[in-house]
């Protein structure tokens, strides 16, 4: 049976009935608020384990409140939201979200995700002797969760720091999307690929160096790999 309390935060009360219905079917406790400020208020007055959280919210909007979600609370944030650019993925990253699933979605996906979400843990790409990886001007260590490119401290979310250091212990091998996703997301059967896609775009925007002889490579049609370039 499960114990966790799952906060969720949506203006749309029939896909927070629905959200609940299936939640509560896996055993999992559920809360339902309808705005920003009452999610911020739920969250110094209860504990939960993992917040789902809408984007286009009243009061207040939905990145502004996972910022400040993350300033106070390491909880996990899934976002939720009609709007399927990338850009309106990469913003929601950037403002803390650790997964986005676009509406109208399949519920038993957001299960899934919920529970991988849930059971991940810090560091789990890798193994326990390889936490810290450096190849010519990069260094990632998953013990302190730092990156450094020509020395230099590089701001990477955890999970994009995750991505990086398992395609750097694996490099010169290629991923499928699905593969990164079921590796790094635990996510027991397809979901959206493009949560990879955005995430390797961040790396590479992030990690851009003139003395870099590696990169994160597209094998079009198959998925990615971390690789060492000619010189």
């Amino acid at each position: 049976m499960n114990t966790s309390n799952i906060l969720i935060v949506d203006d749309d009360k029939n896909i927070c009935t629905l959200i609940e219905l299936y939640l509560n079917n896996e055993g999992y406790a559920t809360k339902c608020c309808h705005d920003g400020t009452s999610a911020l208020d739920l969250m110094e007055t209860e504990s939960f384990d993992l917040v789902i959280l809408d984007l286009m919210l009243p009061v207040i909007n939905g990145w502004e409140v996972c910022k400040l979600m993350k300033l106070k609370h390491d909880i996990p944030i899934l976002m939720v939201s009609a709007r399927d650019m990338v850009d309106d993925k990469v913003s929601a990253f950037d403002a803390g979200g650790d997964d986005y699933i676009v509406k109208p979605f399949e519920p038993r996906e957001l299960v899934a995700r919920v529970k991988a979400r849930l059971k991940n843990k810090p560091g789990r790409p890798g193994k326990e002797s390889e936490t810290a990886l450096e190849f010519n001007n990069l260094k990632v260590d998953l013990k302190s969760y730092e990156v450094r490119v020509d020395g230099i401290l590089v701001d990477l979310k955890p999970k994009e720091t995750q991505l990086l250091h398992f395609l750097l212990q694996n490099k010169g091998i290629v991923f499928t999307r699905d593969q990164l996703l079921k590796e790094l997301w635990d996510y027991a059967y397809g979901g959206d690929t493009r949560t990879v896609d955005v995430h390797i775009k961040c790396l590479r925007e992030k990690l851009l160096s003139p003395n870099n002889n590696w990169s994160i490579k597209t094998i079009w049609g198959v998925g990615y790999k971390f690789e060492v370039n000619d010189v």
